[in-house]
């Protein structure tokens, strides 16, 4: 791009006329803008194209569905006490399936109201009592997050056969990541764990069939748009059918086939790192829970800190991108969430997203007592705070978070501009607002310097006008004037790093390149001796469990799973009525005595056993620690302990 060459910063000299000419283009950008609307204005807004993966025209945006939101309102949820008794019921051969398709096993309303200063969940069973859950501990964030959600996506056509699961049946959308359990065998034993993992008496692992059968059943259905496939279990890595399920979901047209893995496979072997990545994987989900072995002990495994750090090399070695993936409990590990950034900025070049996980208490821990749940929860706001405070960074609550359904802004113009003949929709997240959070940091891959992107290009404002571009209905080349005059109307070069270009926003956000499963960091790369910009997303997605369930949220659910009885809410198939249970034991494959007499058994690497791989070293830049338990790599890693006695590392300030 002809913006590259124009903004490229050769010197500290240039710095200044590359800053006012990045001022001058904006400027202008904005008085095009403003020309070009009151243009649109006058003008009867065009007709929107109904594409052919999609079950009627893009949506307005005031033609977009919206659940009840704000404060005090009423939903439906359920009764903690009440789903395990039907659920197991249900295993124990007492009822049959259809009670929970045709009839609400374990419902009761429930209040979202604001009380002193929190918004709290409060429910009453008529056979269990009250139940009481806190969802937001700063209403303003709260109420700020919910006020940018855009609308629903299409409401589900043509899905009777994958959408039939009562009142858990997702019914919004096609979802953003089609998560596909391979197996439930793990070789860890820990917790928290969303499945209670070798611990059910028996083995639940699809053969390669059935699996093709999920991923087929994933196109079956409008609208048909792009999603990341996640492999799952259990440990994924551990079924035979892992390279080939990567393979197919390749083959069937998926964009991206994405491993959720603790690593272990991927750190003993560099050769079965090279193969998943031949085979199509994209990426990782790599559970991370702190970077010192202390902040990982809980999980069982005596050296599972290098594991990740041989897990992230490898697979960087390789080409597959890593998520780390954080769950959060209180107490325990939300002290060091602020170091996992901070880690992960200094390896941005292995590592490109971080996604917390408030813990929910399913699967292992459903069972969990009162005080323990009112000890550990931790919340979306206090890790947005927490993670200002343990930074000290100007990284604002209230300007630099956003919903992760605010994606689905930019996602109709997407749809407008690559044709009504395309075979698939863009990728959409249009998940209810209080489900997920998300903020881009902008990263110097060579100074480690770091900003939000929202500090210096107006990503509230920007949304907005996707959607006045998206109403208009003026076609693809206006479409993408409109977009090319937002973006860069938006950004401001007086508050941007020294040495972001322009060129570099044009890049993040512009609509295609040559690959198609090509990311953000690919449209950063620049072919210059001045590849320096990266971007970092960091991500909160608060998963629900049967004290704070909000049927509102499972019915817009973005992370279905794919299963052999259809696809199922993320929350609906690990808690909810439990669905995973039932799938399960439906489908099993073989008791554990069974596949442990015809298979053999699975390593299992718990109570302190460490994993055999090939070395410590690293060249990673691992934040050093009050302990000193952290090995990275290079000279940047080892600053003083992070926290009060240490000035973190830096955001990246405005030039002069």
């Amino acid at each position: 791009m002809y913006t590259e060459q124009l903004f490229r910063d050769g010197d500290g000299r240039t710095y200044l006329r590359n800053r006012l000419v990045s001022s001058l283009v904006s400027g202008l950008s904005g008085l095009a803008w403003k020309t070009f609307q009151a243009v649109n204005r006058s003008l009867p807004e065009g007709r929107l194209p109904q594409p052919t993966w999609a079950p009627e025209r893009i949506l307005r945006s005031r033609e977009r569905s919206r659940p009840v939101l704000g404060f005090p309102r009423t939903t439906d949820s359920l009764c903690p006490r009440c789903v395990p008794e039907v659920r197991d019921a249900f295993i124990r051969g007492e009822v049959d399936l259809s009670v929970f398709s045709s009839t609400h096993p374990g419902e009761i309303k429930a209040e979202l109201v604001e009380e002193n200063g929190r918004i709290l969940m409060r429910k009453v069973c008529p056979r269990h009592g009250p139940f009481e859950d806190v969802i937001s501990t700063n209403p303003a964030f709260t109420r700020r997050i919910e006020s940018l959600f855009f609308g629903r996506d299409f409401r589900t056509a043509e899905d009777g056969p994958v959408h039939r699961h009562g009142a858990s049946t997702i019914q919004y959308g096609r979802g953003a990541v089609l998560t596909v359990d391979l197996t439930n065998r793990c070789n860890m034993m820990c917790n928290p764990c969303f499945m209670d993992a070798n611990q059910v008496g028996y083995v639940h692992e699809p053969g390669l069939d059935g699996i093709k059968a999920i991923l087929d059943q994933a196109i079956s259905f409008k609208p048909r748009r792009q999603i990341i496939v996640l492999l799952s279990g259990g440990e994924p890595t551990l079924s035979r059918h892992f390279l080939d399920a990567i393979r197919y979901a390749k083959r069937v047209g998926f964009y991206r086939v994405i491993a959720a893995t603790n690593g272990i496979r991927f750190a003993q072997s560099e050769e079965f790192t090279r193969q998943a990545y031949e085979a199509g994987l994209h990426g990782s989900y790599l559970q991370f829970d702190g970077t010192t072995s202390e902040k990982n002990r809980h999980r069982g495994v005596g050296n599972l800190l290098d594991v990740k750090f041989k897990a992230i090399e490898n697979m960087a070695r390789a080409g597959i991108k890593t998520t780390l993936v954080v769950t959060i409990v209180n107490g325990l590990n939300n002290d060091n969430i602020g170091a996992i950034v901070d880690f992960a900025v200094r390896n941005v070049d292995k590592v490109q997203t971080i996604a917390f996980q408030p813990i929910s208490f399913t699967g292992r821990d459903e069972e969990v007592d009162d005080e323990t749940r009112y000890a550990q929860r931790y919340t979306l706001t206090r890790m947005v705070e927490d993670l200002q405070a343990q930074l000290s960074a100007d990284w604002k609550p209230m300007r630099d978070w956003f919903p992760l359904s605010s994606y689905s802004a930019f996602t109709s113009v997407m749809d407008i501009l690559q044709g009504a003949d395309a075979p698939w929709g863009w990728s959409a997240c249009n998940c209810h607002p209080d489900c997920g959070i998300f903020s881009l940091l902008v990263v110097n891959r060579r100074t480690h310097e770091w900003a939000p992107l929202s500090r210096f290009f107006n990503y509230e404002q920007f949304i907005r006008d996707v959607s006045v571009i998206t109403d208009s209905g003026r076609g693809r080349s206006l479409t993408g004037a409109q977009l090319a005059l937002s973006i860069m109307r938006n950004f401001d070069a007086r508050k941007a790093p020294r040495g972001f270009p322009i060129s570099q926003i044009v890049n993040l956000f512009k609509p295609s390149s040559e690959k198609s499963d090509s990311d953000r960091n690919d449209r950063m790369k620049t072919r210059s001796e001045k590849d320096e910009w990266r971007v970092l997303a960091v991500e909160g997605m608060w998963f629900q469990d049967l004290w704070n369930y909000d049927f509102r949220r499972t019915e817009m659910c973005v992370i279905p799973y794919g299963t052999q009885e259809g696809e199922i809410s993320f929350c609906a198939y690990n808690t909810g009525v439990g669905w995973r249970q039932i799938v399960e034991n439906l489908h099993q494959t073989a008791t554990l005595a069974e596949w442990h007499g015809a298979k053999g058994r699975h390593a299992i690497y718990s109570m302190g056993r460490s994993v055999e791989i090939d070395g410590t070293s690293n060249e990673l830049l691992v934040p050093a620690t009050g302990n000193n338990d952290g090995r990275g790599g290079g000279e940047d890693a080892g600053p003083a302990p992070l926290g009060s006695e240490r000035e973190p590392l830096a955001a990246a300030k405005p030039g002069p």
